[in-house]
């Protein structure tokens, strides 16, 4: 792989007011995604708490921009590959993607 565009991210934990520590991603001055609250009693904190009781190593960041929520959500999680089709098969309605080979990108070093 050759690199296109290359940016310098800073991870750091936060804790909220209420004494929550959640990750936040910072990409540049004024934008940064910041985790959401699992303890927060909302639809998607709430969401988020029940995801993460399957899938402990999924993540849910909200894009904030110049204070602001943009209203896009950044998701992840890591798996073993055993969990792969498991987490795949819980978003996925159709079992198409199946039928195709696991293959990967080349790594150029």
């Amino acid at each position: 792989m050759r690199v296109k565009e290359s940016r310098e991210l800073r991870l750091q934990k936060v804790v909220t007011k209420t004494g929550v520590e959640l990750w936040r991603i910072v990409v540049a001055p004024n934008h940064f995604f910041l985790e959401q609250n699992p303890t927060k009693p909302s639809k998607y904190g709430t969401a988020y708490r029940e995801i993460k009781k399957i899938y402990p190593d999924f993540y849910m960041f909200w894009e904030i921009k110049n204070d602001e929520y943009t209203g896009r959500l950044l998701t992840g999680t890591f798996l073993e590959k055993e969990d792969i089709d498991k987490f795949i098969d819980s978003i996925l309605k159709e079992e198409d993607y199946k039928k195709y080979e696991d293959i990967k990108d080349e790594i150029i070093k």
